[in-house]
């Protein structure tokens, strides 16, 4: 065997043994999408100082676009402090998806996409088949019941995706994460249409941006708040389009408190600093077994 042969079947031994991997030089790119859970309610100071310096240590490689083309690097949000939640420095799911992701791969480069709206549902402002009427129905107040947030958040990827291309950088999208349904159990047609919806939402994205194995994760919701029974019919839906589906998976919740899976506030709805942190790392790692 000449050593350049030898080379190539070392190499080759070493990949399969060790898990190397190929750098890309790919952005790789990951959808967030939802209400108030997605935008997220974690409290960064409260964090170690050790994990603060994990998520510095990836920032110039992990960028985060929220309602904007602004692709900051990777870290908290800016919070106005109110009686309900007294801090500065906020953060939602993103913080640990990018974190988790890119120790997972050392070499890559990743974008988050986020759009996420409190107190909004997938029968409203999220239907992917929004109208003007449905949107009334369910939404409270005029500024919700104009927005249609799925051509809002396909819009804003499409100007974030075109900015990678004006950067000279090559891109892949490589899933979604969905935090959303609470606001779906305020009434019962809502609840009850959330199967059918949510296969089109996800149908919606695929098509839009032509990646139709696109993973979905969605993050199973466990509060009560609404109409009795509506938020278990939205749970209920949620695990049925991912068995319905082999590249959806569900974030599977305990329905009922102490909510020691995802910790939460004292309001029993909105997770706290820890609920973010694991929710945030088992999107990653749903993602990574896609991947």
């Amino acid at each position: 065997m000449n050593n350049k042969l030898t080379c190539i079947v070392l190499i080759v031994f070493a990949t399969n043994l060790f898990g190397f991997s190929i750098p890309s030089n790919e952005v790789q790119v990951i959808l967030l999408a939802g209400q108030s859970n997605m935008a997220g309610a974690g409290n960064y100071d409260e964090l170690d100082e050790s994990v603060k310096a994990r998520i510095k240590k990836v920032s110039n490689r992990v960028w985060v676009s929220q309602s904007n083309t602004e692709q900051k690097p990777l870290s908290y949000y800016n919070n106005k402090p109110s009686e309900k939640y007294n801090f500065t420095k906020r953060f939602g799911p993103e913080l640990f998806i990018g974190l988790t992701l890119a120790e997972k791969y050392p070499n890559q480069e990743f974008l988050l996409i986020k759009e996420a709206k409190g107190g909004t549902s997938l029968y409203g402002a999220w239907n992917p088949e929004w109208t003007s009427e449905k949107a009334k129905e369910i939404e409270k107040g005029e500024v919700k019941q104009s927005w249609n947030l799925c051509e809002i958040h396909i819009e804003s990827i499409k100007k974030n995706l075109a900015l990678l291309t004006e950067k000279g950088k090559r891109y892949k999208i490589i899933g979604m994460a969905w935090m959303q349904g609470e606001n779906d159990a305020i009434l019962e047609v809502a609840a009850n249409s959330y199967t059918s919806n949510l296969k089109k939402l996800i149908t919606k994205y695929r098509a839009e941006f032509n990646v139709m194995d696109m993973p979905f994760i969605a993050g199973q919701i466990n509060s009560h708040y609404g109409i009795k029974g509506c938020s278990d019919l939205v749970r209920k839906a949620i695990v049925e389009v991912s068995n319905s589906d082999k590249n959806v998976e569900t974030i599977r919740t305990v329905r009922d408190s102490p909510y020691n899976d995802y910790p939460k506030h004292s309001d029993n709805v909105h997770y706290n600093t820890e609920g973010q942190t694991r929710l945030g790392t088992a999107f990653a790692k749903r993602l990574i077994n896609f991947l």
